[in-house]
């Protein structure tokens, strides 16, 4: 109970820095880069290289792999149809397929699976969301904007991304049976722990409530594919059709009932698809998915 209360702390400290004049308004670009850059890479590296790999790692490393592809299956499909603009097809892609797993995942399902579901949490986020946004993400953000084309450049921003790097680290430490020594794994675990406080500061610092915008129809559109019709898919995949029950299971489930990723609404804005919209799906998206959340966990409990 307590890690849910500190979990609206957080969130709080960062909307009240947000109303400081004194704070400066961009310091939640400091704390992004901590978190991308520090904690999860250290996150990663402890706890990816204790992992003991099986078939059933599948299930949560593809969850965003599925989400991402069905999103762009179902915004080109309905872009074309109803005329959007390639700008309009390619934020809703982004934004809508790829959930917070890490700034807001996190925290949520230590907060309720505790350390067991962390482990499945990384896999969720490092080999499938990071990965996705890394690879998957980039190229879509390219080839939706008015920018360049550039193959070479594509492949440079995915090879040459910390984090994907320091990834791809870990999978080769768990491949040979190499890990850390114990005082090492001590500081890597410490320092992954400030994702949470720094990661909902951040968000907190982050959210923006717009009252008056043309993007109202597409924010629905959006969020009813994220927060409703993404862990529906995976329920229905994994416990229907594959009858799978398990923790891991729930976690997975409840990891693509996350919010919209941060990075990906940041990636969106930058490559100039629908800066607004990407906004808005973050600012709306993460205080309706405390109330999707708690549907999903529930359904969860019940079935």
């Amino acid at each position: 109970m307590i890690n849910i209360i500190l979990i609206f702390l957080y969130l709080f400290i960062g909307l009240a820095l947000q109303k400081a004049k004194w704070f400066p308004t961009d310091s939640y670009k400091l704390l992004n880069k901590i978190v991308i850059y520090v904690c999860l890479p250290a996150l990663a590296l402890y706890f990816i290289p204790k992992i003991h790999w099986n078939n059933q790692l599948l299930f949560p490393i593809g969850v965003a792999w599925i989400a991402f592809g069905f999103s762009f299956v179902f915004f080109r499909f309905l872009g074309n149809k109803f005329k959007w603009s390639k700008k309009l097809t390619g934020c809703l892609i982004l934004t809508a397929g790829l959930g917070n797993t890490s700034f807001l995942g996190f925290p949520i399902i230590q907060a309720l699976y505790g350390a067991e579901g962390m482990k499945t949490a990384i896999l969720v986020d490092q080999p499938g969301t990071f990965v996705v946004l890394s690879t998957l993400g980039i190229l879509v953000a390219t080839l939706y904007s008015s920018g360049e084309q550039d193959g070479i450049q594509i492949v440079k921003k995915i090879m040459f991304f910390p984090p994907f790097v320091t990834f791809i680290l870990a999978c080769l430490m768990n491949i040979y049976g190499y890990d850390f020594l114990e005082w090492i794994q001590f500081l890597l675990q410490k320092v992954g722990s400030g994702v949470t406080p720094l990661a909902l500061v951040s968000v907190g610092l982050q959210l923006r409530f717009e009252s008056r915008s043309q993007h109202w129809k597409f924010l629905g559109l959006g969020l009813l594919y994220k927060l409703i019709l993404t862990p529906a898919l995976i329920y229905f995949l994994y416990v229907i059709v594959l009858n799978q029950h398990s923790k891991m299971i729930e976690v997975s489930i409840m990891e693509a009932a996350m919010a919209p990723m941060i990075t990906a609404s940041i990636l969106a804005t930058t490559h100039g698809l629908k800066p607004r919209l990407s906004s808005m799906m973050i600012g709306y998206g993460i205080p309706i998915s405390f109330i999707s959340l708690v549907f999903w966990y529930f359904i969860l409990q019940w079935f």
